[in-house]
């Protein structure tokens, strides 16, 4: 899917054609977390090019994961979600290429590691400029308030090295701290005090007032020079295969600066998967990067946005957030929106084709999709991939995201339904605990109830015992997209309306069954068509 995309994207010219782009998948077997994936995506760097990556300046960017937050990006990957302006409409992609655009000439051979749904805007003097220079690790740092540090990285930095004045500071780091609570932020000395003038305070000394100015310095983009790198790797080949999953961030950053400790190396609460070897390797790694610097280039002026989840991805694309303001988001972008389909400014419609007499309601997302004439969309729901050519109501808050899939040798549609706030990471053990599972507001077994489904074992796709909305066989395959849309809208308003609808006649799949049938060709043709008519709608206008 990422090498079709990019492909595509390198033929209309819309990416820089001197740079080589290589898709990078994690080997077969356990999954190794993001830290893995960055000693293998180095492995393959060497396999591809011998000893002439010495000298190559690399972006890494993380884009795996099954985006269980975000499900319409789950299909075709993070890293090409689409944003609300350009004309063609920007990606991921090439807003990380134009964010970063300044770092090469600023950065000696090495590696920038960065995620595929964080944003990271800046201003700096104009005699300032961001180098990646220096041995070892080389990390931004953006000011949050302390809620934002309990999910982030938090740096401890050197009290001497650091003024917190101007647009841009180099810094070194004392110690990292990976998700921290409060309290430990402030016995660390994480937390300083921004006021007229910004100074590095011990949270005691001012007497509690003055909490708002409070805030610690997080993570997001960093640097391995070439020779750090290179270690890595041959830690990675001795090593032979990982079976753990190590993260970049964690397991890297907290290892470095005169103060790191190897406390973190035993704790292994916040891991998705028990294992007895993440201890071992974690302890490796430590010994490894001991000693190594931690260099902070801390960013005064700077905003870390974040767009992993439904929440955040409506509330910047479509409510006056900063993020919207900073970048121009637009509330139609490179789409045919009719004058009389009924919309506010509330909205984002992307790359698609909205055709007259249809009401998309106030803070809602409409991506790669075609809506007929009698369609009206709720509030705050989000509508990707689909072609909806029929009368009906979508309830508000209500996520649907249409898949191609291929199952025996011919193309047929899915499409996922649920209520934007739906947990989709969450999931039992055991079948007598399904009913905390919540569906669009109800209990599931209420809902397969309505849909005369019965609750079994095999009513979930997944081989260990993890019995989700991730894994419920429930969405009904159909031979056409928009027939697939109707069955699928049908099952969520028989639960709106608590009334039944019989899906026992469809083969049913879970989310995790279509994204291993789902046909990339097919989904992206359907994008290069509404593609293809926008810009021939735009010529004709032109003309």
């Amino acid at each position: 899917a990422f090498r079709e995309q990019l492909a595509e994207k390198l033929r209309r010219g819309q990416l820089p054609r001197g740079v080589r782009y290589h898709v990078c998948a994690d080997p077969p077997g356990p999954r190794i977390g993001n830290g893995g994936s960055t000693l293998h995506a180095l492995q393959c760097l060497e396999e591809q090019y011998g000893d002439q990556w010495t000298s190559f300046t690399v972006l890494l960017i993380h884009s795996g994961g099954y985006s269980q937050r975000l499900p319409n990006a789950s299909a075709l990957g993070k890293i090409f979600t689409a944003l609300p302006f350009g004309d063609p409409i920007y990606q991921m992609l090439e807003l990380k290429l134009a964010m970063y655009i300044d770092f090469p000439r600023h950065m000696k051979p090495g590696v920038l590691i960065t995620c595929s749904d964080d944003i990271e805007l800046y201003s700096t003097g104009v005699t300032e400029t961001i180098t990646f220079d220096k041995p070892g690790f080389t990390a931004l740092a953006h000011p949050s308030d302390l809620a934002v540090g309990t999910t982030h990285g938090v740096f401890v930095l050197e009290p001497s090295s650091f003024s917190g004045k101007g647009g841009l500071e180099y810094v070194s780091c004392h110690r990292f701290l990976h998700k921290p609570d409060v309290e430990t932020m402030q016995q660390s000395g994480a937390v300083c005090v921004r006021g007229d003038h910004p100074q590095l305070s011990s949270a005691g000394n001012r007497g509690g007032s003055g909490t708002a100015s409070q805030c610690v310095y997080t993570d997001s983009v960093f640097y391995v020079d070439h020779s750090t790198a290179k270690q890595l790797l041959m830690f990675y080949k001795q090593m032979g295969t990982l079976c753990c999953e190590i993260d970049a961030y964690g397991d890297f950053l907290q290892a470095l600066g005169p103060g790191a400790t190897p406390d973190y190396t035993e704790i292994t609460s916040n891991v998705s998967e028990e294992d007895s070897g993440l201890v071992r390797v974690r302890q490796q790694l430590y010994s490894l990067l001991q000693g190594t610097a931690l260099n902070v280039i801390v960013l005064n002026n700077s905003q870390f946005y974040h767009i992993g989840t439904t929440q955040e991805y409506l509330f910047h694309f479509t409510a006056e957030s900063k993020l919207r303001f900073e970048l121009d988001l637009q509330p139609v972008a490179f789409s045919i929106f009719p004058d009389t389909a009924k919309a506010l400014d509330q909205l984002s419609i992307i790359q698609s084709i909205l055709e007259p007499g249809c009401v998309i309601g106030p803070g809602s997302v409409i991506e790669y999709s075609r809506i007929g004439p009698e369609v009206s969309v709720g509030k705050g729901s989000i509508v990707s991939g689909s072609y909806i050519n029929f009368n009906v109501h979508i309830p508000s808050n209500c996520f649907l995201s249409s898949v191609s899939v291929k199952i025996t040798d011919r193309v047929e549609y899915v499409t996922m339904v649920f209520g934007v706030g739906d947990d989709l990471k969450k999931s039992v053990k055991l079948l007598s605990d399904i009913h905390s599972l919540r569906f669009f507001g109800a209990s599931l077994p209420e809902c397969l109830d309505l849909w005369s489904i019965e609750a079994s074992d095999q009513l979930f796709s997944s081989e260990d015992t993890r019995l989700g909305l991730w894994t419920a066989r429930i969405f009904p395959l159909c031979s056409t997209l928009s027939e697939s849309v109707r069955m699928s809208l049908n099952m969520l308003n028989s639960v709106h309306c608590m009334s039944a609808f019989k899906l026992n006649g469809f083969q049913l799949l879970s989310v995790e069954e279509m994204l291993t049938y789902k046909d990339v060709e097919d989904m992206l043709k359907f994008r290069k068509q509404i593609y293809d008519e926008i810009c021939l709608q735009r010529q004709k206008e032109n003309e």
